[in-house]
């Protein structure tokens, strides 16, 4: 079980690389003298398109091709194309804002640092869930390959927040330690915890009605109320500070997230929905409403934390403004999962935030436009 207390243990070798072929009908050998193992497929034949499952499947997960699931190559291809490091920012205009007593007011600090405080840890608890659970019990190749670029970006997402901590001169032992010590931080992560259990504890398998729908119970938590809903109060701050010309290098690296996040979010719910698709039995009415009862649970947590990180009006914004956002995310989050909107008539308070959510290739940013996204490093403002 994973807690707050603990340093999270990597899995002990021999059970790590059972984990590792879990479904695909591999044949795991120890030499527990040498403690060298070796995997050996047990299918020698070539395999077929209609072979190939996202959970559960027998094909040889070693086999990338013939791709079955498309969209899966080409988020990975379109995510290494999106390539960015936080050390291609440039942070003085943000360091000499803050180091200013007047250049920025002590309710838009206290956002900063909040915000720092969640993400910080966030990316790892997200990373962990991929390596240490998601990762094994998917059993398609082209989707275990997203996956990879998927965790690597988590480790960028975490070295960026680690990049501006550095970069203002923060306390890190505060900021990393938020979410122990700060109330709405905390409870968000609690939130997940549980469902980062089930998939990162070595003895649990899919292949059974029940633990099958553990498992999308907690790909839908993690893609569509993790990195679909709790992301987004931070998201509108952090690029609301950047349209006031304030922070503007933090807000540079949140936006190079949130294309990163709406690609995990889209992979995500592609996920979902084929497993949805080859398991149609797992999709009750009341699993249905199970999911229902999560997101109403997301909204809540996710508004106490607008209400904490906003005790005040701030950039225009206010925390009530949040609610119905909220509610007009997570109405969009049921959708992309076929389950019925919650909040009837719920609209989007921030117009601005529908293109960063789209993230097309050209757009309108802070006043200047990219015009073609590739590596961070090659991107052209006008």
């Amino acid at each position: 079980m994973l807690n707050f207390e603990d340093d999270i243990a990597p899995i002990p070798a021999a059970a790590g690389m059972r984990a590792a072929s879990m479904g695909i009908g591999a044949a795991m050998q120890a030499d527990s003298n040498a403690h060298t193992y070796t995997i050996a497929s047990t299918s020698t034949g070539r395999i077929r398109v209609e072979d190939k499952r996202i959970i559960n499947s027998t094909a040889d997960v070693n086999q990338l091709v013939p791709f079955k699931y498309k969209w899966a190559w080409e988020k990975y291809i379109a995510g290494c194309a999106n390539h960015w490091m936080p050390q291609e920012v440039n942070m003085s205009a943000d360091i000499a804002l803050w180091k200013n007593p007047n250049g920025l007011t002590d309710d838009e600090r206290r956002l900063v640092m909040r915000n720092l405080g969640f993400f910080s840890t966030a990316d790892s608890l997200a990373a962990n869930n991929i390596a240490l659970g998601t990762y094994r019990h998917i059993t398609n190749p082209e989707c275990r390959q997203y996956l990879l670029r998927q965790a690597f970006e988590e480790a960028i997402h975490t070295h960026a927040y680690q990049y501006i901590v550095e970069s203002l001169g923060l306390d890190e032992g505060e900021v990393f330690n938020m979410y122990h010590e700060v109330d709405s931080i905390r409870d968000k992560d609690e939130f997940l915890l549980p469902f980062i259990d089930v998939l990162t504890n070595p003895d649990f398998k899919t292949g059974t009605p029940e633990n099958d729908q553990k498992l999308l119970r907690s790909l839908i938590v993690f893609a569509c109320i993790m990195e679909g809903l709790f992301f987004y109060v931070g998201f509108v701050q952090i690029l609301a500070l950047g349209r006031q010309n304030k922070m503007t290098g933090a807000a540079e690296q949140y936006q190079y997230i949130l294309r990163d996040e709406s690609m995990h979010l889209n992979f995500g719910v592609d996920v979902i929905n084929q497993i949805k698709l080859e398991n149609p039995h797992l999709w009750t009415p009341a699993f249905r409403e199970e999911i229902r009862g999560l997101f109403l649970k997301g909204v809540e947590l996710e508004y106490r934390y607008a209400e904490d990180t906003m005790p005040r009006g701030v950039l225009g914004l206010n925390a009530t403004m949040f609610k119905e956002y909220l509610r007009f995310i997570a109405n969009r989050r049921c959708q992309q999962i076929g389950i019925d909107i919650l909040y009837q008539g719920a609209n989007n308070p921030f117009p601005w935030m529908a293109e960063m959510i789209d993230l097309k290739k050209e757009k309108n940013f802070f006043e200047t436009r990219v015009t073609e996204y590739q590596t961070g490093g090659a991107l052209s403002w006008d």
